[in-house]
């Protein structure tokens, strides 16, 4: 099926000829898709694509085709439109990091409560990636200090962009490292989302994650449970391990925090009702 964009053509006309496109190749919320898509290339709100009545540049329609193309190549829409919501933020967002996603939102949400009463916690975020976490905590609790560990110098120049593009240069810092290791410490919280996919699973994933996303980000065997087994050593007694973890490993991974030693443990469903989060105190 082919379709011809045309010019000059009304946006909402645009967005439903874009949404075949899409359709026609197997992109998943073809609609929600195109819209985001025809507005970026239009320079307009998602909400002015009802509103406002403009006739397209040929210039606009230019950048819509090849926006287009690259997700009908199946490259992620953050990558295409180059920056993502997370939380109150809004991140850059390449192919040098993961794309932070809804459930990690919970991950942040599970980690501000243990911080609450905690007027100035040290904080450490184990595979920093884009900074999602790091920069979500420190820009929701504002005594905060966060450091972002990770050991690819690709996703921490992205978090070093986004640190900038927040204002949160003086509380985040950023280390390039292996897990813990250098991390220094204590830290009232240690956080990670971990990659958690195993590489028997690598051709069941989509398009988007399976060519587009990194690799080293994305699949890994057992690094939450070498993350738990090494941040009792850098936490304060009482101090809180958030971890994020893959459908079906939350039961898995509550044992083995017990199994080393933890209280507290639980684990937390995401908003789509799977556990996701796995968290635990070290011994007061």
């Amino acid at each position: 099926m082919t379709v011809i964009l045309e010019s000059r053509l009304p946006a909402l006309t645009l967005v439903h000829e874009t949404a075949a496109r899409l359709a026609d190749a197997a992109v998943p919320s073809p609609r929600v898709d195109a819209e985001l898509l025809v507005a970026h290339a239009l320079q307009l709100s998602r909400s002015d694509l009802y509103v406002v009545d403009i006739e397209p540049s040929e210039g606009a329609l230019r950048r819509l085709r090849l926006l287009v193309d690259r997700r009908r190549s199946r490259e992620p829409l953050a990558y295409i439109l180059g920056e993502w919501g997370f939380r109150r933020l809004t991140l850059a967002v390449d192919g040098r990091a993961l794309i932070p996603r809804p459930e990690t939102e919970t991950v942040v949400e599970r980690c501000l409560v243990h911080l609450r009463d905690r007027l100035r916690p040290a904080v450490v975020d184990v595979g920093t990636g884009s900074g999602a976490i790091a920069l979500a905590i420190a820009a929701e609790h504002p005594g905060a200090r966060v450091l972002g560990v990770d050991s690819s110098l690709a996703a921490l120049s992205l978090a070093a962009e986004n640190r900038a593009r927040t204002g949160l240069d003086r509380r985040v810092t950023l280390l390039d490292g292996n897990l813990l290791d250098g991390a220094g410490g204590p830290f009232d919280l240690v956080v990670s989302n971990p990659p958690y996919v195993s590489p028997d699973e690598l051709d069941s994933l989509q398009p988007e994650i399976r060519l587009y996303e990194p690799r080293e980000a994305v699949i890994g065997v057992g690094l939450a449970e070498r993350i738990a087994a090494d941040a009792r050593r850098v936490l304060v007694p009482g101090g809180r391990l958030v971890l994020e973890c893959g459908d079906g490993q939350a039961a898995g991974l509550t044992a083995e925090l017990a199994r080393l030693g933890y209280e507290d443990v639980l684990a937390t469903p995401d908003l789509a009702g799977r556990d996701r989060v796995v968290e635990g105190s070290r011994p007061a």
